[in-house]
């Protein structure tokens, strides 16, 4: 009786509180509205290559010791446009990143110490907002994973060493081809010039040629001019003018010769005086 007892006063409390704790209906508005915001991290333009947890260390200089930077998930992401592949591992609960850095084909991955899980790299990190050289330390739950995290940043390495050789030889093709056109438009332009040069030189024997005629027929009036002068000047010397016609002439020769006939006439004595 007394178990029974205390089994009724039990569902009695349970009661009770069943019916404090009964929905009234009342609506509580929010004191402060919240608008959803677009985060953006990213890594929105790229692709997932690889996406594994692990645990992140990087050795300290000044301390000489490992230390821990995060436990999270790591990612190599490759970028749709440049295709350049990064590095990138966040923490688990905060998601603050922990180590950014891009995939050169100068990085050599290591074991570490022995140990298959875990391996070792050089990289000049990003993940503080400025470019610093840091040696890192990454470990994961089995071998498996890191042999294939190693496997994979080689092969993304060699294909960047052959897209850069790639590029160099687009380059070196480019320059060479460029200093083809400058060689070629170096010719057209003398051979222009020449061209330009050669009418130059027609065009100024003709100019020469016309000045020697007109120089030549300057000098020919002058001897003209000297000539008929001199021809002046004797007439007036001589007192004579020149006849203009040959009508002139004969007078001028009847007027010279009846003075002389004149004469003779008066010189002849008469007969029979």
């Amino acid at each position: 009786m007394a178990g029974d007892d205390a089994i009724n006063e039990a569902e009695e409390a349970a009661g009770k509180i069943g019916a404090d704790e009964e929905d009234t209906g009342a609506q509580i508005a929010p004191i402060v509205k919240l608008e959803e915001v677009t985060v953006t991290t990213g890594e929105e333009y790229e692709d997932v290559l690889l996406d594994m947890k692990a645990k992140l260390y990087r050795f300290d200089k000044d301390g000489n010791q490992w230390k821990e930077r995060g436990v999270g998930t790591v990612k190599l992401l490759k970028h749709k446009q440049t295709e350049k592949v990064r590095l990138v591992m966040r923490q688990a609960k905060t998601l603050k990143i922990c180590a950014n850095h891009l995939i050169l084909p100068s990085i050599s991955l290591q074991e570490h110490a022995g140990n298959e899980k875990s391996c070792v790299w050089h990289a000049t990190d990003f993940s503080d907002g400025k470019l610093k050289e840091e040696l890192f330390c990454i470990r994961f739950g089995t071998v498996e994973n890191a042999k294939k995290f190693m496997v994979t940043v080689e092969e993304i390495a060699n294909s960047q060493a052959k897209k850069s050789e790639r590029e160099d030889e687009a380059a070196t093709a480019l320059k060479e081809l460029k200093v083809e056109d400058q060689k070629e438009d170096s010719k057209e332009i003398k051979e222009e010039l020449k061209e330009n040069v050669k009418e130059g030189n027609l065009e100024g024997e003709k100019t020469d040629t016309k000045r020697e005629d007109k120089e030549v027929e300057k000098s020919e009036a002058k001897v003209q001019e000297k000539e008929v002068e001199k021809s002046d000047t004797e007439g007036e010397e001589k007192g004579v003018e020149k006849p203009e016609t040959k009508g002139e002439e004969k007078e001028l020769e009847k007027s010279r010769t009846k003075p002389e006939a004149k004469v003779e006439e008066s010189v002849e004595p008469k007969q029979g005086s």
